[in-house]
């Protein structure tokens, strides 16, 4: 008789407020403008939204001098630099902002800060969007750390007036680390700790590490370029547990389910719930499971869309 497999589903996981908004503003566009609505880089780090969207007209652009004059151009979730937007201005393109209202309020830490004269210390992924757009608020006073070694050579205009931020999506552990190392190389240094990182990616890392130790291996559906979704991948990792990033059921290798009688499935939060249905599929086709779900919150937060495509 075939053993029954486990299959351990932490919750939260996939969509969260902040990409099911940006979603629908390029959905909505598409209903009430038609086809094409220009969308500056990936509107969420997945690359099936993307294909999704890409398939009713969606035209997706690295940079705004691909956009023609006066079109219309959405600002992904991620955030852009002031200077993107004073591009659109200037070109006369029809601009929707989606950027997530939890990094749009990063932004404003940022700028608040610049503007009172302190130094801002980002602490996030070199060359990932947010942390491109955040630093573009104040660019000539923000300055990137990577990792406590970025800290001890960090060097700024004055030790009394430093300002520490967070990209919305790295791990908590990881910040804490960094932040604890900034407070002691700046005494004076003002921040907030982790809190800068959203809701919805520590409820997932919470989630994935209170399900990690029942599991022999941990799935997580993401795409690539997802930082939140990485993120879930080196929690498990660290834990001692195998741990793999697909993008869907199709990447599922079955060699890795050899001996694994628990498996936890989660996703990050740019991902489709269909996608983890479809891997559970994907399991249950190579012998019986049982499903259990494991929530550690409730999200109920939303965020208004931009006030031109709310009601009907």
């Amino acid at each position: 008789m075939t053993a029954v497999r486990k299959v351990l589903l932490p919750s939260p996981r996939s969509f969260c407020a902040g990409v099911e908004r940006a979603i629908e503003i390029v959905e909505r566009l598409l209903e009430r403008h038609g086809p094409p609505v220009y969308v500056r880089n990936q509107i969420v780090h997945n690359a099936q939204v993307v294909a999704g969207l890409e398939a009713r007209g969606a035209v997706f652009v690295s940079e705004l001098d691909e956009v023609p004059a006066g079109a219309l151009v959405v600002f992904s979730a991620h955030g852009v630099a002031p200077a993107v937007e004073a591009e659109a201005a200037r070109r006369g393109l029809d601009a929707v902002d989606a950027t997530c209202p939890l990094v749009a309020k990063v932004h404003a830490e940022a700028k608040r800060a610049a503007d009172a004269g302190d130094t801002v210390v980002l602490i996030g992924h070199e060359g990932h969007e947010e942390v491109v757009g955040t630093m573009g608020v104040a660019p000539d006073r923000t300055v990137l750390v990577e990792n406590a070694t970025d800290v001890a050579a960090l060097r700024v205009a004055d030790e009394r007036r430093v300002t520490y931020l967070s990209q919305t999506t790295l791990a908590v552990t990881e910040v804490d680390q960094i932040a604890a190392a900034l407070r002691d190389r700046f005494p004076h240094i003002r921040g907030q700790g982790a809190e800068d990182i959203c809701y919805a990616t520590s409820n997932r890392q919470a989630a994935v590490a209170a399900v990690v130790g029942e599991a022999d291996l941990v799935l997580v559906v993401g795409s690539a370029n997802s930082s939140n979704s990485n993120r879930l991948v080196e929690l498990a990792r660290a834990a001692g547990v195998a741990a793999h990033l697909v993008e869907t059921a199709a990447m599922v290798d079955p060699a890795w389910l050899d001996g694994a009688a628990a498996v936890a499935v989660t996703a990050g939060a740019s991902a489709p719930p269909r996608l983890v249905d479809e891997v559970v599929a994907m399991i249950a086709a190579l012998g019986p499971v049982e499903v259990t779900e494991r929530p550690v919150a409730e999200e109920t937060q939303e965020f208004l869309l931009p006030q031109r495509l709310r009601g009907a």
